[in-house]
């Protein structure tokens, strides 16, 4: 559903830049034990994800699904998205690469605690390759 170009919240082309930013989000996803991801959620920005009391390996998904998904990226195209863990005890989630996408960028691996939130840029970088950042 597209934003209204009118009313309260900063939108495109509307100039009322001392408003807050207003996104369209829906829901978020929800993957639990391990996985690999899909481009939709990735896509959906926000995924509250519960592993339950194991640790979980979330994988990247492939970076030709990538540049199937967002056919309008362009190289140093952007998406971002959070994951907020809310598993139990020691389930942990670590993001691991996978064909198309260089190591993880900064550490080489990612590690989201129970009850912590993390938060990724998608950074394309040439056909069918990403990198990902963890920025927060």
């Amino acid at each position: 559903m597209p934003l209204p170009s009118v009313g309260g919240g900063y939108q495109v082309g509307d100039g009322n830049t001392n408003e807050p930013f207003i996104y369209d989000l829906g829901d978020p996803a929800t993957p639990t034990t391990t996985t690999t991801l899909t481009t939709a959620q990735i896509a959906s920005q926000l995924m509250v994800a519960n592993p339950g009391a194991s640790p979980a390996a979330y994988t990247l998904p492939l970076g030709t699904d990538m540049d199937n998904a967002f056919s309008n990226a362009k190289v140093n195209s952007t998406i971002q998205f959070t994951i907020i863990n809310i598993g139990t005890s020691s389930g942990a989630i670590t993001m691991t690469t996978n064909t198309g996408w260089g190591t993880l960028a900064s550490t080489g691996s990612v590690t989201i605690a129970v009850g912590t939130s993390a938060q990724f840029v998608a950074r394309r970088t040439g056909t069918a390759t990403w990198v990902l950042y963890r920025v927060a």
